[in-house]
């Protein structure tokens, strides 16, 4: 009897699993400085597969006389592991300001062969930025208290001087009397946009749609502000329902879209806007008064090619009256900021010309958990989309 061939697949190897399951990169570098191999890590930071990259040096990736490349010349010549923090690995291609923790170690089994770890920044830095962001917010709620009491009353004290002045004044002195109500108009205004700071009552929260919402806001844009915007869209289709409040994630999304149109407005048909979500599992956040940490997997991103924010006003970017418009008031990113804080997530930027992207990360919605909350329904469906006021 002749002997049976069975075909079988390739087993992927349990060193290859376990590597490709760390959410850190790492690579194995050979004496001459090729890079063996990769985990699916290290593809998508440095954004190409372990394929292109064992083809290539690891100088090649990285900056010109990065301090990975002296590091790993001292752990060649010691033998000991090191390490080094906070270490800028962008490049033009990757995107700049890509900081990382650097571990590098020796293969003891094979001479002269190194391992490289890295552990992104991002992360940890957006922590410290949100308990910023939350600080901001809570001035901000009590100027804006301040504000609607003591100017308010005293502005429609000043209109309505103006008005009656303005019944016997001549052609030439109305203009004036004219001028005060309008600027008495506008700070009025400025006043309420900022009273919603100071709104601390719990708004109804359930399962969202995300991309239902994104879309509505797209559809806003185009039909006014971004007309002549082009938009494109990543959407990670099986992306569980968030947990918020819909309204205000439309005027989140709204008042991103608004200023990543008003960065491109100057580019004609070259402006774009790119609308993403993904699932990002991993990302846990402490939340005041709470043991157990927030897992935020849901990232939701809008993304521009404008001339980007200027690093001057980029770690102060959402801070109230923060602005790079003539005529803004710079409280529409900080209205955000609080929406995003109020929902428990994280919302940060990073920008360098061409590429700016306002990233937010919340909580998926979880029924099993929303049942215990009164006045948040579990199962409730999401509801339909329907226009916010623009900040």
């Amino acid at each position: 009897m002749s002997p049976v061939v069975q075909n079988h697949a390739p087993v992927t190897s349990g060193s290859e699993v376990i590597l490709n399951a760390l959410p850190n990169p790492v690579m194995m570098i050979a004496p001459d400085g090729k890079i063996l191999d990769a985990n699916m890590a290290a593809e998508s930071f440095f954004e190409t597969s372990t394929q292109h990259m064992q083809r290539q040096v690891l100088r090649d990736l990285v900056p010109f006389g990065s301090p990975l490349l002296t590091l790993i010349d001292q752990v060649r010549r010691t033998g000991a592991a090191v390490n080094e923090y906070k270490v800028d690995l962008g490049t033009p291609r990757i995107g700049g300001d890509r900081q990382v923790d650097l571990h590098v170690a020796p293969v003891s089994e094979r001479p002269g062969h190194i391992v490289v770890m890295l552990q992104e920044r991002t992360i940890a830095d957006k922590m410290d930025r949100q308990l910023t962001h939350r600080s901001a917010a809570r001035s901000v709620t009590a100027l804006a208290a301040m504000l609607a009491h003591e100017i308010k009353n005293p502005l429609s004290g000043i209109r309505g001087a103006a008005q009656l002045l303005e019944q016997a004044a001549s052609p030439e002195d109305r203009t004036l009397t004219k001028l005060i109500c309008d600027e008495a108009d506008r700070i009025v205004t400025l006043v309420d946009r900022m009273e919603v700071f100071g709104d601390e009552r719990p708004v109804p929260r359930g399962p969202v749609n995300i991309h239902s919402v994104l879309d509505h806001v797209r559809r806003l844009a185009q039909s006014g502000f971004a007309r002549n915007v082009k938009f494109t869209e990543d959407y990670d289709p099986s992306l569980p329902p968030v947990l918020a409040n819909q309204d205000q994630l439309i005027q989140v999304f709204l008042n991103l879209v608004k200023n990543a149109a008003e960065a491109v407005s100057d580019m004609g048909t070259d402006g774009e806007i790119q609308l993403t979500t993904a699932f990002r599992p991993g990302v846990h956040l402490s939340v005041p008064g709470k043991k157990s940490r927030v897992s935020l997997p849901l990232e939701f991103c809008v993304k521009d090619n404008g001339p980007g924010v200027p690093d001057d006003l980029l770690p102060n970017l959402f801070d109230p009256f923060v602005t790079t418009k003539p005529t803004g008031s710079g409280l529409g990113l900080a209205l955000v900021a609080k929406i995003v804080n109020d929902h428990g997530g994280i919302v940060e930027c990073e920008s360098q010309p061409r590429r700016t992207t306002f990233r937010i990360l919340l909580p998926m919605f979880n029924a099993s958990r929303m049942s215990s909350h009164s006045g948040e329904r579990p199962g409730t469906p999401p509801r339909a989309s329907r226009p916010a006021d623009e900040d």
